[in-house]
């Protein structure tokens, strides 16, 4: 290693910075022909959920050191980009998912819809 020779780390982590910010800049959650699907920045990153197979849903809200991105937590996995509410689902098999999002009783409503609930 050379004081002034090429340092491969700076543009390494600039790199990956910008790869992680594309890919998880947003989330959107999307309910049709019966899943509920969640798509991280352009939708690389994504998860299928049937409608079906969602036992129960409720609204809650993660402490802050649950951090953002997609994480497994003590209540399941968590799928979130920013802030702390979320929309907790139960799956029958027991699995559980939280998805964040700054308008849980939408996203709550939307999934009661869907399952014929309201």
């Amino acid at each position: 290693m050379s004081l002034y020779g090429f340092n491969w780390i700076i543009p390494v982590i600039l790199i990956t910075m910008t790869i992680s910010m594309t890919l998880f800049c947003s989330l959107t959650v999307i309910i049709k022909d019966d899943f509920l699907e969640i798509r991280f920045g352009p939708g690389v990153i994504r998860k299928r959920f049937s409608i079906r197979e969602i036992e129960s849903w409720r609204v809650v809200k993660n402490p802050w050191y649950y951090g953002w991105g997609i994480r497994i937590t003590p209540h399941g996995w968590l799928y979130n980009v920013s802030g702390f509410h979320a929309v907790e689902i139960k799956m029958k098999t027991g699995e559980k998912y939280r998805i964040g999002t700054d308008e849980p009783h939408e996203l709550l409503r939307a999934i009661q819809i869907a399952k014929g609930k309201l």
